[in-house]
């Protein structure tokens, strides 16, 4: 499910672009504030929601917060966050742990038993890609 009248291949209507109504060219390291890795360990797979209640005003956020905050109102993939916004991976991974420490996201991620792949991610990971 996404955004209501979103459709694949089109920009989601809560992106920085979609709001702005042109396509803004900022470059990653100012979004980041010139920061190139994380805060703390996050997975491609690692699931996002939002942990925003009414009493937060999202008026203050900036642009690629909101458009965050708005699509995982539905569970997402870093990965998947990535792609809906059209941002470098490295950039919405940064983004996406500054707000988990401001307790704006939370972030489920995946177990991984002392440095193991987990099998039951492999195998699905396999099934798709026979699929194609």
């Amino acid at each position: 499910m996404d955004a209501p009248g979103w459709r694949p291949g089109e920009e989601p209507p809560s992106t920085p672009q979609a709001k702005s109504g042109r396509n803004r060219l900022i470059r990653p390291y100012a979004v980041t504030g010139g920061r190139t890795a994380p805060r703390m360990q996050l997975a491609l797979e690692a699931l996002v929601s939002s942990a925003t209640f009414m009493s937060v005003d999202t008026a203050t956020l900036s642009t690629e917060y909101q458009a965050i905050i708005s699509l995982s109102q539905q569970v997402r993939s870093v990965a998947e966050l990535s792609a809906l916004l059209r941002m470098p991976l490295g950039v919405t991974r940064v983004l996406i742990a500054d707000m988990a420490a401001e307790g704006l996201v939370q972030i489920h991620q995946p177990s991984l038993d002392a440095g193991k792949p987990d099998l039951n991610l492999l195998e699905r990971v396999l099934s798709g890609l026979r699929r194609l």
